[in-house]
């Protein structure tokens, strides 16, 4: 039976996670809750130079301490350095890095792994780490990444330049375009670096199984990481195991390796188990941040709206080393123009090495900063032409068979118009001021979002599926659930697929010794790769149960279907028969009832990088916030009044879940644009703890209200699409909006604090 026109019973209906009393109840067992007994404690000392060559390292007081079992330095890594190949390379920078374990030669930011300490207790690991001495030559250091592309500036790394990399898109003849101009506006956007300030920090533990596998427990997006901890340590990659547990948390920084490697490296020096968790200030220092990007947007538009030309210039700060920078770059590249349909285009893009923070992927991925950029510059093209912000955007929204910049044409489903509609319609007229010093204003904004990885990438994920005897279902994938319900997500699936319940499936996640390999749970992948898989295992067992029940009950396999634990004949009720009972017939006749899946995405080769023509991603999510705010004319404050939301969702695999994945994004946008920011000194972050780094609370947000359509026309599980990142992107860029229409002033900078309303207001 297909499913297209199926009344399904569990998918779209809002039903509680499958895992969601235990977490209720506290039962979930996370990466810092696992104890072994005797096991060390692991902590790290960090430079505290943002740029210095590092001359020597004395440990000798550190190792005579009591209790400490080893210090170790870069000298101790047996592969230090490694290169790290983020895909194929390309004659405009490869999608490469360089990787240390443990600094070695010259130090690259504040904050980075110097030596790591292990000890029978943190107290112990706090007082060797004050005893090593450890010899530095400041040097000069580069923190902007306009300075770091001149000539002579400050090398970060070990190359002749600081650039990564650069992009272009080139799409009719720009010159001409704005000649058919009547309005050109141009602005320059800036955003700050951001930290994804997860509840749970960087956590693990470690051990030697009896077998001889280094096996980890940590708080991980990436169980494939074993391939890389193998590579460093110089083992088989067979005789590292990494175990995910549920994570408290990722927004992509846990997608590369935090405590893996030295918790590794203790056990592989030691022989003995580890634990490590990292502080909130260490947190906050020393893991990847969203890249900063500078931004300068041109745009020509008719008299009548049409948008005619648009010019972009990126300029990304990668931070001190690449890590995922490459990749994040070509995001920003292909959806610098946004859901708009734009006669020319050029766009420019370059990423940098400077000696802040090394950057690297956070939810929304090189899409929400170009949502900032061109989401005012609607605005502000609304406004120089003395158009509605709405009325501009449905002039020029994309629509399914348009084409992008890059040439690629949008086969699936594009309802942003419709999205944008909904939030106005929604946020309703504009409430009323009773006090002279509070200013009202509405805004909106739209967005673009890929969901699944980079064609080129060749995407695999794989899922196991059986029915046991009695009729429950298991499943094995390798997915971290890293809060989204993602493990959920599977078991919906297969609860759908096989006619049982979802408490009659169990899913073994996240093991990379025990469960098959299903890749990264980032780019908002998983439902759509896992959830293919799943799908792709279920439909196997699902056909040859079916095929079994029409041999058994005479019918036409097309009159057959499975609901509530039943094998059912639509044609006549009273034959049907109990799931369990078709089960052991199938097991008693040498009938399959499991299947391991493979699903793997559209491939594509690299675009074209002379032209920034071709196909990038498979697919976009689609959607657009609302946002009404009260503006304090006296202190800056902006309080949200009113916050809407429209997506949409192809279909819902769980209604409650994507509302809650919708609410969740807007909240995590919101601190975006209105309080969030690494600030620096010379490299040195001076914000890195919780007081001082502002996140949204729940008394900075109303409840929010969603609207979700249901297209069915994403490329998912049942015409899903994936909204893990895509609902967290035009949140900053609807609050800006909605400032600016309040106080009649322009911002273009993130986010829009007090001090900034109040600047523009004085302007």
């Amino acid at each position: 039976m297909s499913f297209k026109d199926k009344n399904f019973r569990i998918v779209g209906k809002p039903m509680p996670r499958h895992d969601a009393w235990e977490k209720v109840l506290g039962n979930v067992s996370y990466a810092g809750d696992h104890e072994i007994p005797g096991m060390l404690h692991v902590k790290v000392l960090r430079s505290e130079y943002a740029a210095a060559r590092l001359i020597a390292i004395d440990t000798s007081a550190a190792l005579a301490v009591k209790g400490v079992e080893t210090v170790l330095t870069a000298e101790d890594v047996p592969n230090n350095e490694t290169v790290t190949k983020f895909g194929q390379t390309h004659t405009v920078g490869g999608f490469e890095g360089l990787y240390r374990v443990l600094a070695e030669k010259k130090v690259r930011f504040f904050g980075e792994a110097v030596a790591i300490v292990a000890a029978k207790s943190p107290e112990i690991c706090d007082e060797a780490l004050k005893l090593i001495r450890v010899e530095y030559e400041p040097l000069e250091g580069v923190f902007d990444p306009a300075e770091a592309l001149k000539p002579g500036a400050y090398l970060v790394g070990e190359d002749d330049s600081n650039l990564i990399c650069q992009y272009k898109v080139r799409k009719g003849d720009i010159g001409a375009g704005f000649a058919k101009a009547d309005v050109i506006v141009e602005n320059t956007y800036r955003v700050p670096q951001v930290d994804h300030a997860y509840l749970e920090t960087e956590c693990g533990s470690a051990w030697l199984a009896e077998d001889g596998v280094l096996t980890i427990r940590a708080s991980t997006q990436v169980i494939e990481h074993f391939r890389g901890i193998a590579e460093v340590l110089g083992l088989p990659q067979n005789k590292v195991r990494v175990i995910a547990p549920m994570v408290g948390g990722g927004f992509g920084g846990k997608e590369d390796i935090t405590v893996e490697t030295f918790l590794a490296l203790v056990v592989f020096k030691t022989s003995k188990p580890c634990t490590m968790t990292w502080t909130r200030e260490e947190s906050l220092l020393s893991h990847g941040k969203r890249h900063a990007y500078t931004m300068k947007y041109k745009t020509g538009a008719s008299s009548d709206g049409k948008l005619v030309a648009l010019e972009v210039d990126i300029l990304s700060d990668a931070g001190a080393y690449v890590y995922l920078s490459p990749w994040i770059l070509l995001y920003s590249t292909v959806k610098a123009t946004g859901p708009y349909n734009i006669e020319t285009v050029k766009v420019d893009a370059r990423t940098v090495l400077t000696n802040n923070i090394f950057a690297s992927a956070n939810r929304g991925f090189g899409g929400v900063q170009v949502c900032f950029a061109y989401e005012r510059q609607m605005d502000e093209v609304a406004k120089a032409l003395g158009m509605d912000p709405l009325e501009l955007r449905r002039k020029n929204f994309l629509h399914q068979g348009d084409a992008l910049a890059t040439g690629r044409v949008l086969e699936h489903a594009v309802e942003t118009e419709q999205t944008a509609i909904n939030v106005r319609k929604m946020l309703g007229e504009k409430t009323v001021s009773d006090k002279a010093n509070i200013l009202i204003g509405q805004g909106i904004a739209s967005s673009m979002m890929s969901y699944g990885r980079m064609t080129f990438l060749h995407d695999t994920s794989r899922s196991y599926v059986s029915i046991e005897l009695d009729g429950s279902v298991t499943i094995r994938c390798g997915v971290q659930d890293i809060g989204c319900g993602q493990k959920s997500s599977l078991a919906s699936i297969a609860a759908e697929v096989l006619g049982v319940e979802l408490t009659d499936v169990t899913v073994y996640f996240g093991d990379t010794a025990l469960t098959p390999l299903a890749g990264t749970t980032t780019a908002t992948r998983q439902l759509y790769m896992s959830g293919n898989a799943t799908l792709k295992a279920a439909q196997y067992i699902r056909d040859n149960l079916l095929n079994k029940g029409a041999e058994v009950l005479k019918v036409a396999v097309e009159d057959l279907d499975l609901a509530d634990n039943k094998l059912v004949v639509d044609s006549d009720p009273s034959l049907a028969m109990p799931l369990a009972e078709l089960v052991k017939i199938c097991a008693s006749d040498g009938v399959e009832l499991f299947n391991l899946a493979q699903f793997n995405a559209p491939a594509r080769e690299f675009m074209d990088f002379t032209t920034g023509q071709g196909q990038v991603f498979a697919d976009f999510t689609f959607g657009s916030h609302g946002i009404e705010v009260a503006v304090d004319t006296d202190t800056g404050k902006a309080e949200v009044l009113k916050y809407v939301s429209s997506y949409d969702v192809g279909q819902a695999l769980n209604t409650l879940s994507a509302e809650g994945q919708i609410e969740g994004g807007a909240i995590y946008g919101l601190g975006y644009g209105m309080t969030e920011e690494i600030l620096y000194e010379k490299g040195r972050a001076l914000n890195a703890n919780l007081a001082t780094y502002l996140i949204p609370t729940a008394m900075d947000v109303p409840d929010i209200e969603v609207d979700m359509i249901e297209s069915h026309g994403g490329i998912g599980p049942f015409g899903a699409k994936g909204l893990g990142e895509p609902s967290s992107v035009p949140s900053a860029p609807a609050f800006v909006n909605a400032v600016c229409n309040a106080i009649g002033k322009s911002l273009s900078e993130l986010p829009a604090t007090p001090e900034r309303i109040l600047r523009a207001l004085k302007n």
